[in-house]
Parts: structure tokens; C-alpha cells; sequence
């Protein structure tokens, strides 16, 4: 994206160009502001970017691929971009020892009708809540402090929600049915013990039963450059290679948005922000980082279950217990030996992204804060477990540690792609205890990261709901 003469005075500004920050920036332009956006990194999008990171003709999403919340965004719903979703008929699936392996398909009936015994208590849990996804996602995807529309549907969602993945496992008697619940809540980054876990469960499995675990076509990066297109089509500018160190760098304006960690709000206010404010927002927790590496493949992963080589998405790790060990492990500042994986596979809906024949893959694991060790031995260790011979596949490979994830994109700090630990207390008050969660303590001045609710995932509603309301302080 070309750069663009800033002007000195603009009714909004918005630092950072993440899914959050132009989302933030198209609802302000779209309500009538001059918006300009200002992006440090030469490129746009944070973590929703795509690049060639192994071999030339090998696209590779820096970070996120498979976009459930995307797909359901009220945010996404309205914006109206000209992007492709590609939904594979398996959202997601879970191998086992053994050549078996557990997947969510098409509706939750069809689902059940594959768990054998836990049949009837996964429709059970799962069914209502998927009839109610539309009653129950804007609640989820906003403050949680508000007063739902639908308090009786959120309750069911909400009840179930606060339990641990592990008092939720123990609805189901079967391994693989546990073992689903366990590569679900796991998206957490938190151990399966810790109250609020069940929700990531509940959420993520509505999501694959409604909207799906869709793919863009062509990578990530073109959400992003819809969202640019858009602002610019209605007269707002993005800059990039504009890295703002101080508040006092940015042009005069009504409105400032700030798409950047409690820990970069303080860097760049200085001594404006109040003590008392200072020491809240010092008190948010970053979770556990990632290391992540993506691998140049002559021909598809040879799972040995065949649902796994239809969906792009995995969850690797086995048995609820071996997954539980393994977060346990990472929460307690070690490096797991067989650690949860999250792999994805594009290619299978979306063969553009790498040359005729070819995929591109990756994977991750969760690590400790922080962590400079490279992990990928690991990480392939549980390939290899589910698909034999993976590694003859291997044309080139880039690992990234959690310490490098944080100096491509800061707001990820300690290689936390969530931007902020998803504890059941950060969940319900982030990033400090407030009803005005997007508000900072400097006048006009908003936070909308996924440091805000709800979180973490490409939605673009902690953007959207930070202007929208600083659009409701600006017309009070």
C-alpha cells in the first residue's frame, strides 16, 4: 500500500493496521470521518498478512488461515468485501493412534452419528447452542460486562462456558469424543483445568457446525487488502513504514485509535497517563507464545486417517490427557516433549497457494512467554506420528520462535498472537475492570486491539467496537 501525504489535521487516527485497527478505520470513514491509518511494518494486516516464507511460489499466512469467526463477524457480515471464503465439508479433524481419528462434520447430527456412544450427549450439548449461534455471538464478540439481547440463550452458552475443558470432557465417556473437546478448548492457550476453557470448546464447535472453518482464497492477506481498498475508496489514507513512538508524532485529530497492546499504550503516552491508570494496565497478562513453522511440501501429509487429508485444519496431540500434560506443561514455564499442535493444510481448499502438485503446511505449538528455543523437531515428531513419511515431503522449511513472532509484530508480546492471556478474569474485564473497556485515561484516546473485547481472532470486533464508541462520545 503506497504511502500517502498525512494531513495536519483529521477527524480520526488510527495506529495500527491489523484486522482490529481497519476495521476501526472503515467504520469511522464509513460514518463520514477523514481517517488516516498509520502502519509501522512495510506491509499491512499484523498478523493477517501472507508471504512467500519458504520457496517462490509457495504462499505461506504469516500467522492466521482458518477464519470460523471471520465467517460469522456481524462486523465482516456488513462490511461487504470482496473476498472468497473456501469451506471444506470438514471443519476440522483430530487424529489418534492407530490410524484413527475423530472430525467435525456438517451438522451437529451428522457429527454425532460418528461418536458411537457420546453420541447423544455431544447433540445434546452441541445442538442447542448451534441453533442459538445467532442469538448468541454478538454477546459473545462484545463486552461481556453488557446486557445480552438474548440473556436465556447466552445463559445455556454461558453456564457451560465457565467450566474447564476438563469438567466438560467428562460429560463423554469415549477417548475420541474427549479428545475433540481437548484440541477445541486448547485454542485457549491455557490449561484444560482453568475455569472458562469450556467456552473455547463451546464457541469454536458452534462455529464448525454454522458457519464452518473456512479458508481466503489467494491467503490472509486479502481480507486485509479488501479493508485498505475500502477505506481508500471512501477517502480515508493508509500509510505504512510509519512507526509512531509518541503520541505527540501523530497529526492533530478528534479521534485517536490505538490497534496496540496495554504495554505499547504506556510506551508511547508517556508520563500523560495517569499513575493510577498506569499501574492498571501494567497488570495485564500476556499469555504463552508460539513457534511456528511453515514447510514447502512436494506432495499432500500422508495422515493415516483419510478424513484428515480433506479439512485444513488439525488438532495434534492425542488423548485429552496428553493434551491437558502438555498446556499444563507450558503454563508452568516449560516446554512440552510432545506438545499440542495446531496444523493447517491450505491447499486442500485452496491448491492457489502453491505450485501445481504442491502445499504449502505449517504448523505450531504453544511455548513458554518469551521462548527463543526452536521447537520444530517436536512439532514434526507429532506429524510424523499421524502421518508416516511426512518428512520426505519436506522441500524447505522456516521455523519462527516466539521471540521472533514478537519482532515481526509487536503487539504479539512474548509470541502471544492473542495479544493478552484469555484467563477467565481477562475475558470478563479487559484489559482493566471497566464498563468503557475501549476508553483509555487521555482524552479521545481508544485502545481497540485484540487487548479489548472480545479478544483474540480475525472478527475486526474489538476495532468496530471501539469506534463505535468513540462515535457515541464524539456525538455526546
Amino acid at each position: 500500500m503506497a504511502s500517502h501525504t498525512g494531513n495536519s489535521h483529521v477527524d480520526a487516527v488510527v495506529v495500527g493496521s491489523g484486522p482490529n485497527g481497519l476495521a476501526a478505520a472503515l467504520t469511522l470513514v464509513r460514518a463520514g470521518l477523514l481517517v488516516e491509518v498509520y502502519e509501522g511494518a512495510p506491509s499491512l494486516g499484523g498478523g493477517c498478512r501472507t508471504q512467500e516464507l519458504t520457496l517462490p511460489g509457495f504462499t505461506h499466512d504469516v500467522c492466521s488461515t482458518v477464519h470460523p469467526l471471520l465467517a460469522a463477524s456481524p462486523f465482516f457480515r456488513d462490511a461487504d468485501l470482496d473476498v472468497t471464503l473456501r469451506t471444506p465439508e470438514v471443519a476440522f479433524a483430530h487424529p489418534l493412534d492407530g490410524g484413527r481419528a475423530v472430525a467435525v462434520t456438517g451438522s451437529v447430527a451428522q457429527t454425532a452419528a460418528t461418536l458411537g456412544a457420546d453420541g447423544t450427549r455431544y447433540r445434546r450439548l452441541l445442538g442447542p447452542l448451534a441453533d442459538s449461534l445467532d442469538q448468541i455471538l454478538p454477546s459473545v464478540l462484545a463486552p461481556m460486562l453488557r446486557r445480552p439481547a438474548h440473556p436465556l440463550a447466552m445463559a445455556r452458552f454461558g453456564l457451560r462456558g465457565l467450566w474447564p475443558a476438563s469438567a466438560l470432557a467428562r460429560l463423554f465417556e469415549t477417548q475420541p469424543a474427549k479428545a475433540l473437546i481437548a484440541g477445541l478448548a486448547a485454542h485457549s492457550m491455557q490449561p484444560l483445568s482453568a475455569p472458562g476453557t469450556g467456552a473455547f470448546a463451546l464457541l469454536l464447535g458452534m462455529l464448525s457446525h454454522t458457519v464452518g472453518w473456512p479458508v481466503v482464497e489467494g491467503g490472509s492477506v486479502r481480507v486485509v487488502d479488501a479493508l485498505a481498498a475500502e477505506i481508500e475508496a471512501a477517502g480515508g489514507h493508509v500509510h505504512t513504514g510509519r512507526w509512531i513512538s509518541d503520541l505527540q508524532d501523530l497529526p492533530s485529530s478528534g479521534i485517536t485509535l490505538l490497534d496496540l497492546t496495554p504495554q505499547q499504550l504506556l510506551e508511547i503516552a508517556g508520563e500523560r497517563m495517569p499513575a493510577r491508570s498506569r499501574r492498571a494496565l501494567a497488570r495485564f497478562r500476556y499469555g504463552p507464545g508460539i513457534c511456528k513453522v511453515d514447510w514447502a511440501l512436494s506432495g499432500p501429509v500422508p495422515w493415516q486417517a483419510e478424513v484428515c487429508r480433506g479439512t485444513p485444519t488439525l488438532h495434534l496431540g492425542g488423548t485429552f490427557e496428553e493434551i491437558a500434560r502438555s498446556e499444563s506443561e507450558i503454563a508452568a514455564g516449560r516446554h512440552a516433549e510432545r506438545p499440542y499442535c495446531i496444523a493447517v493444510q491450505p491447499c486442500v481448499v485452496d491448491p492457489s497457494r502453491a505450485p501445481q502438485g504442491r502445499q504449502t503446511f505449517y504448523a505450531y505449538c504453544h511455548v513458554p512467554a518469551g521462548s527463543s528455543m526452536d521447537v520444530s523437531d517436536r512439532i514434526e515428531a507429532q506429524i510424523e506420528r499421524f502421518a508416516p513419511g511426512f518428512r520426505d515431503l519436506v522441500l524447505a522449511k522456516t521455523v519462527t520462535t516466539a521471540t521472533e513472532i514478537e519482532s515481526h509484530n509487536p503487539n504479539y508480546i512474548g509470541g502471544d498472537i492473542n495479544s493478552g492471556a484469555a484467563t477467565l478474569a481477562q475475558t470478563l474485564f479487559r484489559p482493566t475492570v471497566s464498563l468503557r473497556p475501549y476508553s483509555t485515561p487521555l482524552p479521545s484516546v481508544y485502545l481497540c486491539s485484540s487487548s479489548t473485547p472480545p479478544g483474540g481472532g480475525v472478527h475486526g470486533m474489538c476495532g468496530a467496537g471501539a469506534a463505535q464508541a468513540a462515535l457515541r462520545d464524539l456525538r455526546h
